[in-house]
């Protein structure tokens, strides 16, 4: 068992008979009364999000999750298939598992998917992708680097703002976790 000094963001735990990993949480320690810990918990099967408090230095019982990294395959319908790199095993995660990472979703990248009794609990794509511009309003002499920039958008289907400097064909470097354009890796052959 542990306590709640040990919670820590993507933590997976065990609470009121279910599975919850720790989507955020915050110590406080008010002026009058004892210090309690507010945390949000993403509920494993259903990803319905809860809130909940804990006194400070209560039990919680922490669920060993194992985490693979796995290259995806194809997708089918509402279905995402990745292959375990050691195993080569084929695992298919729900559209809804993925979520927002859906739009990443390039062949080849490897996320790291993490697995609770061979559940699938959740998906996380590389930090950092290059990704090629399918379309983007075409670059004009005399724009600069600095402005607001443009949209684009990537091979995924992502939509990212870019620099006027960037065109169709060019590859880039994009945050995942943010969205936010990075740097121009290669210029399209033009």
């Amino acid at each position: 068992m542990a306590t709640t000094a040990d919670i820590r963001k993507g933590l997976t735990i065990a609470m009121e008979g279910q599975i919850f990993q720790i989507a955020d949480f915050q110590h406080v320690k008010p002026g009058k009364g004892g210090a309690f810990v507010r945390i949000s918990l993403k509920n494993a099967k259903t990803g319905r999000v809860i809130d909940r408090t804990l006194n400070s230095g209560a039990s919680i019982e922490i669920v060993r999750v194992d985490t693979h990294d796995m290259q995806f395959l194809y997708q089918d319908g509402d279905s995402f298939h990745f292959m375990d790199q050691e195993s080569y095993e084929q695992v298919p995660l729900s559209k809804e598992l993925i979520g927002d990472n859906a739009k990443w979703m390039k062949d080849g990248i490897v996320c790291r998917i993490s697995l609770l009794d061979d559940q699938p609990l959740s998906m996380e794509v590389p930090n950092f992708l290059e990704l090629e511009v399918t379309q983007t309003s075409p670059g004009v002499k005399g724009d600069t680097v600095s402005g607001s920039g443009k949209p684009a958008t990537l091979e995924t289907g992502a939509v990212v703002q870019v620099p006027f400097f960037v065109d169709q064909g060019d590859v880039i470097r994009v945050d995942t976790r943010t969205s936010v354009y990075l740097d121009r890796i290669k210029r399209s052959a033009s």
